[in-house]
């Protein structure tokens, strides 16, 4: 007999199936409760990281903005100092949002000692993905979240250096412009 798969399984797939297998359906409802349950938790995590990584990106350009209104805040190393604190500042957001999930993973008991939750963050954050450590079959979806979160993310953070690069370089420019 052949398996239909139109827009789903056909009720007469999962007839077959649940002969076979008779604890099938109580497995598929389970599975489809945590999936929602981790897009859930994963969604509001997401939402938590996004308002720690505008924050900090906010105050990086306010350092930035004021770093460069000051005397002597134009320039080649005072410029490189203030994108460099800048990245700081940033990259700090970025561990706290690390911090955040792999709190969330120990929370929920997926492991055991705290540094092992925040490292296995830290590898989905970065989306570098090594598998030396994988979480239990139920929360394994927040793993992949977390990685889009992470992407998303370091990109807001890359786009926020080049913001403060771009204002450092038309400040710079208008510098030069006036002396010439």
């Amino acid at each position: 007999r052949l398996l239909c798969l139109g827009h789903g399984l056909a009720a007469r797939t999962l007839a077959l199936l649940e002969k076979q297998d008779p604890a099938l359906p109580q497995r598929l409802k389970k599975e489809n409760v945590m999936i929602l349950i981790n897009l859930a938790i994963g969604l509001l995590t997401m939402m938590g990281c996004l308002i720690v990584q505008v924050s900090f990106s906010f105050w990086s350009f306010r350092y930035a903005l004021r770093q460069a209104g000051e005397p002597g805040g134009n320039g080649l190393f005072p410029g490189i100092r203030t994108l460099l604190l800048a990245m700081v500042i940033m990259m700090l957001g970025n561990f706290l949002q690390i911090a955040l999930w792999g709190t969330l993973f120990f929370w929920l008991g997926e492991f055991r000692e705290f540094y092992e939750a925040v490292y296995h963050s830290a590898v989905n954050f970065t989306s570098l993905g090594y598998g030396d450590i994988v979480m239990s079959s139920e929360r394994k979806f927040l793993g992949p979240l977390e990685a889009l979160n992470g992407i998303l993310m370091l990109g807001l953070t890359s786009a926020a250096l080049l913001g403060i690069l771009q204002h450092l370089v038309k400040g710079q420019q208008q510098l030069h412009g006036h002396r010439d």
